[in-house]
């Protein structure tokens, strides 16, 4: 009886919804023919689990306890949606209820989801293998699982492929959930794939699955409890592909009466669920006037509850910028950067000391990627001895996955891992933008607070001594177009591990670029790169720039100086190149490309008049570019110059014989014609 009141439910609020067309203005989709197999779901799902529903499963929230009303807010768009304050879509939940199982934040993206699912099966496992007190259980020890649900379309999406893989090489307790109605918007599924998921699913050896009709609620609520009670006692992945109808639009804005012929239509309708849940009740003894009762009750508490919110509270305007980020853990710079009895290191193993230190402290935290393991511990070594110190289930390798290795950390975050992780170069950072945009960026803001996404992600950059074309690329500023998360960049080797430090504590995700040819102070003239290292409790505030070099106070007095803006390998180009010009010259290391430190950018150019903004970048559309604007427009009275720039040339790679690289590069001798050009101003 329960699960036909939610099946009522569902089918009136789609209802309400598409007579009041003009009121429910947003795009959204609903349930209708998805009913019986969500509403199984929902209904056996514990408060200690952990579940990521998609865009169409409104039946197996109201299952999981969420009301009409609530669901409604979100639909609006109103102040008191619980989800995303007026945030998000209809039917895209974040939730930490107690009496509900988690729901982290998930996106639209059709299949994106699937790797942040498995990656809270990931920080499960961990979790149960430390003893961890952070993992949640059952009141009698009963252990948690994942549900991940999808529709059949988006299995075709690569990156459900990853994480499936995932699952089943590490045995993760993650039930995938995957709800076939035969339709991509349009697109039919006999001109889309050449298998369905169950046959798809046969390929990874280990994955368990089962089909189910998805229609008949008796047999979707025995089948569902059979894979709960499955994943939760193996710990193993399994796959549940249940056929259902699409009843309603695939959107609100894109409708059935489009593309779907009324054949079509009929089909779908003769499995409508919950005509059949009625006849079901009433064979099995349920007495019609209970059922009648329902269905006139059901119709007016949907009225009503739909009034409500119509009439409910819009956000207001001031609160369009709250929790882009969770506040930072670290405000102000403490700590000894260089310790009287300290020894001087490479960047490379202050990175490396760095983690060491974070491992030992904090038992939540791990570090993979890509030979990062035991047997080569990175390809610069910057994991050396690690897993050998902490073992196999703490430091360990991935497949070639960059999009799992970003995305999981949203679900690893979610069930209080804090994973370190490591794209092994700035060029292969790409295949992990759409978990870094979609999911992990977005995560904070659309979930209300409720879900930042604590992540460190170390990406080795940079060119020097014949790297090639896709092992030397610098990719800041398509990081820094990014909005929601922050990005790093240390030029020596005491800001590498004070940075370090700082980043992994901030409760926010954190990109940290790390410039290889920095790591060894292998390229002339960045013996500077080599620092003390500071001692463990160090940490550098990220938005903290640094004067490197100060030009003399007596050619500042006479106007004769400017500065440098850079960061990375900029910074050695700027030093070799100012001493042509000695006590000209004041070189700003900006350490931290998002958050900017404005305040020392801004105060240094007023100071000087001039300033060249240096990258390392192709220059065109760049990050210096933008900031090259932003510093006129803001020292616009003080300036004596124009803003100048110097970064690579716009070629679409770094060419790999090193004579043609450094043609393309910037180097001391460009930045000396610079600041030749600029002072005489």
């Amino acid at each position: 009886m329960k699960a036909y009141r939610f099946m009522q439910q569902a089918a009136h609020m789609a209802a309400i919804y598409e007579a009041n067309r003009n009121i429910c203005k947003y795009v959204h989709s609903t349930s209708r023919g998805h009913e019986a197999i969500q509403i199984a779901t929902g209904m056996q799902l514990q408060p200690w689990d952990y579940a990521s529903p998609y865009y169409r499963d409104d039946s197996m929230l109201l299952a999981m306890g969420f009301t009409p009303y609530e669901l409604m807010l979100q639909l609006l768009a109103k102040r008191d949606d619980p989800a995303s304050a007026g945030r998000s879509y209809y039917s895209h939940p974040s939730s930490l209820d107690p009496d509900k199982p988690v729901i982290p934040h998930q996106s639209s993206a059709t299949g994106m989801q699937v790797i942040p699912a498995t990656g809270m099966a990931q920080g499960i496992r961990y979790l149960e293998k430390t003893g961890s007190p952070l993992l949640k259980t059952g009141p009698k020890g009963e252990l948690p699982v994942v549900l991940c649900s999808l529709g059949d379309g988006s299995v075709t999406e690569g990156e459900v492929s990853e994480a499936w893989q995932s699952a089943v090489l590490w045995e993760l307790p993650v039930i995938y959930l995957v709800q076939d109605n035969e339709w991509g918007i349009s697109a039919s599924s006999e001109e889309t794939r050449v298998m369905d998921a169950y046959e798809y699913a046969a390929g990874f050896k280990g994955m368990e699955r089962m089909r189910v009709d998805g229609s008949n609620f008796e047999e979707c609520y025995h089948a569902i409890g059979a894979a709960i009670s499955y994943v939760r006692q193996e710990r193993k992945p399994m796959l549940v592909h249940a056929c259902v109808p699409l009843l309603g639009h695939h959107t609100s804005g894109v409708r059935k009466e489009w593309y779907r012929t009324d054949d079509d239509l009929a089909l779908h309708a003769e499995k409508d669920p919950l005509p059949l849940l009625r006849q079901r009740l009433l064979e099995i003894g349920v007495e019609e006037k209970d059922l009648l009762a329902i269905e006139s009750d059901t119709p007016k508490y949907i009225s009503l509850e739909f009034d409500r919110a119509t009439e409910a509270f819009e956000p207001t305007a001031d609160t369009v910028a709250d929790h882009v980020f969770a506040p930072a853990a670290v405000t102000f710079e403490k700590g000894e950067r260089l310790p009287a009895n300290g020894n001087k290191v490479m960047m490379v193993d202050a990175a490396l000391h760095a983690v060491e230190e974070i491992l030992q402290q904090y038992p939540e935290a791990v570090f993979f990627g890509q030979d990062v393991g035991r047997r080569l511990g990175g390809v610069f070594r910057e994991a050396a001895t690690l897993a050998e110190k902490f073992g196999d289930n703490r430091v360990y390798n991935t497949a070639i996955q960059e999009a799992y290795i970003v995305g999981s950390t949203a679900g690893l975050s979610a069930v209080g891992v804090k994973p370190i992780v490591e794209i092994q170069f700035a060029d292969y950072l790409y295949p992990g933008f759409n978990q870094l945009v979609t999911e992990i960026s977005k995560s904070c803001y659309l979930s209300n607070g409720k879900f930042p996404v604590q992540t460190l992600v170390r990406v080795p950059i940079g060119a020097y001594g014949g790297g090639g074309p896709y092992h030397s690329g610098s990719v800041e500023s398509t990081l820094l177009t990014i909005k929601g998360i922050k990005v790093v960049y240390p030029s020596n080797a005491a800001d590498m591990k004070g940075l370090m430090k700082a980043a992994f504590l901030d409760p926010n995700p954190v990109v940290m670029l790390e410039h290889k040819g920095l790591y060894w102070s292998k390229v002339p003239g960045t013996q500077g790169a080599i620092t003390i290292e500071p001692d463990t409790d160090y940490v550098i505030p990220l938005g903290k720039g640094r004067v490197v070099q100060q030009a003399h106070p007596r050619d500042v007095k006479k106007g004769d100086t400017i500065c440098i803006i850079t960061y990375g390998m900029g910074v050695y180009w700027a030093q070799a190149a100012a001493t042509q010009f000695p006590g000209q010259v004041e070189i700003i290391d900006l350490r931290t490309l998002f958050p900017l430190d404005e305040e020392l950018v801004y105060s240094t150019v007023q100071k000087h008049g001039k300033c060249l903004i240096l990258t390392e970048e192709q220059l065109n559309n760049s990050f210096a570019q933008a900031l090259a604007g932003r510093v006129q427009r803001v020292c616009f009275k003080s300036l004596d110059a124009p803003v100048f720039t110097l970064g690579a040339l716009d070629l679409p790679a770094i060419p790999i014989n090193t004579i043609l690289e450094n043609a393309m590069l910037p180097n001391p001798e460009k930045v000396a014609a610079a600041i030749k050009e600029l002072l005489s101003y």
